[in-house]
């Protein structure tokens, strides 16, 4: 599957899952490394980054933006293999 199919799935899953939220898909230009969605969800937000497989590489600064986001609030790589435990963690989160 394409990163990009993943994505589109993923955000129309996230709306399903938290009503009223907002996903921001981020420029990856402006950046370097910023996860690709932001989620606005109440008082809380998350940064997720896509990935097409649990293999694939990380681009420079991923891993930082990830760790930063999630010492914050939450921030995860995301793809096919451990999209049902992001999304529970996810729940989890914007729940607490």
């Amino acid at each position: 599957m394409l990163e990009s199919t993943f994505q589109t799935k993923l955000i129309r899953e996230l709306k399903t899952i938290f009503p009223d939220c907002i996903v921001l898909k981020n420029d990856p230009d402006y950046i370097q490394g910023f996860p690709d969605l932001t989620i606005l969800y109440n008082d809380r937000w998350a940064l997720l980054e896509c990935k097409r497989s649990a293999t694939e590489h990380h681009q420079p600064n991923q891993d930082y933006y990830i760790s930063l986001a999630d010492s914050m609030s939450f921030g995860r790589f995301i793809y096919p293999e451990n999209k049902e435990e992001v999304l529970y963690d996810l729940q989890q989160a914007f729940q607490s």
